[in-house]
């Protein structure tokens, strides 16, 4: 059977600090490899509630008890309590999971910051932020990172050039239908973008009466007799916790299809580099997520 790549974001404190080590205990548990994309500098989840005007944020938030997965002293972090460092603060369990052989990667330096502003942002500001947690990678876990996925699927040109800047081979910024070459201003970079392809729980849940109960088995009816690789996009703060059961099943349900849980680096392994299509780094609309996000054309 597949491939299916595990790539966990970790947007959070409290998902670092709790969403993170319960992950890899399922993840033991089930024989599973995945890759963990950390936030390293400051938590201010608190000011994603600025998207309360955003087309389609409102209704995700009442579909996805957003309270329930992360918590009230997360989601004021920013607003009426000061922004943690995350990376200060959990580096330790970062550590861990590089120590228990899991591969390890940059998720973003400020998560909501970069959420809400890389589209717009020039290349100073760009290359600001993306240095700020290329050199707390490199404190934390003493060798610089293999890999990047960014924060919301949200990032610019400057950010796509900075992947080959640092001479990462592969990355996942976006979401899409499988391994490619992207394309800026019509020349190709030199790494290779594995876009998620599979929607997240947090996308489905709430639509069409499904719910925590029922959402394993209506993502195992995706990949039940496929033989196409996928890269699923999960989050320490929901998988990681409230939502740790309906993991566990889909960790059960993968292994029993056959399919082989993978980490990005795993799956890059396998590409054959010379075949792979290239792209425009395009914008679009995913469902059950607000707001356009960086889409593979086709």
């Amino acid at each position: 059977m597949a491939r299916i790549v595990l790539k966990i974001d970790v947007d959070t404190l409290r998902g670092t600090r709790e969403g993170v080590p319960n992950l890899a205990r399922m993840l033991e548990r089930a024989g599973a490899q995945a890759t963990f994309l950390f936030s390293l500098g400051p938590d201010h989840t608190g000011w994603a509630m600025r998207r309360v005007f955003k087309p389609g944020f409102l209704k995700k938030v009442s579909r996805t008890s957003v309270v329930e997965h992360y918590g009230i002293k997360t989601l004021l972090y920013g607003t009426l309590l000061p922004g943690p460092d995350i990376g200060r603060r959990a580096a330790a369990e970062m550590r861990a999971i590089r120590d228990a052989g899991f591969e390890t990667g940059i998720h973003t330096w400020d998560h909501v910051y970069w959420q809400d502003n890389v589209r717009q942002r020039p290349r100073e500001w760009t290359v600001r932020q993306m240095q700020q947690s290329h050199a707390r990678f490199i404190e934390i876990f003493g060798a610089p990172p293999v890999t990047h996925g960014a924060a919301g699927w949200q990032m610019n040109d400057f950010a796509f050039e900075q992947i080959d800047t640092w001479g990462m081979a592969y990355a996942s910024d976006g979401r899409g239908h499988g391994p490619y070459r992207p394309v800026l201003n019509g020349r190709a970079l030199h790494h290779i973008q594995m876009p998620t392809t599979l929607p997240t729980l947090d996308e489905m849940l709430g639509v069409d009466d499904i719910d925590a109960t029922t959402i394993t088995a209506h993502v195992l009816k995706m990949t039940d007799g496929q033989d196409i690789d996928q890269v699923y996009t999960l989050h320490a703060e929901l998988e990681g916790q409230r939502l740790a059961p309906a993991f566990a099943q889909l960790l059960d349900g993968w292994k029993a299809q056959g399919h082989r849980l993978v980490t990005m680096g795993e799956y890059y392994a396998t590409l054959d580099l010379e075949s792979l299509p290239s792209y425009p780094v395009t914008w679009g609309e995913i469902a059950g997520r607000a707001g356009d996000l960086i889409i593979q054309p086709g």
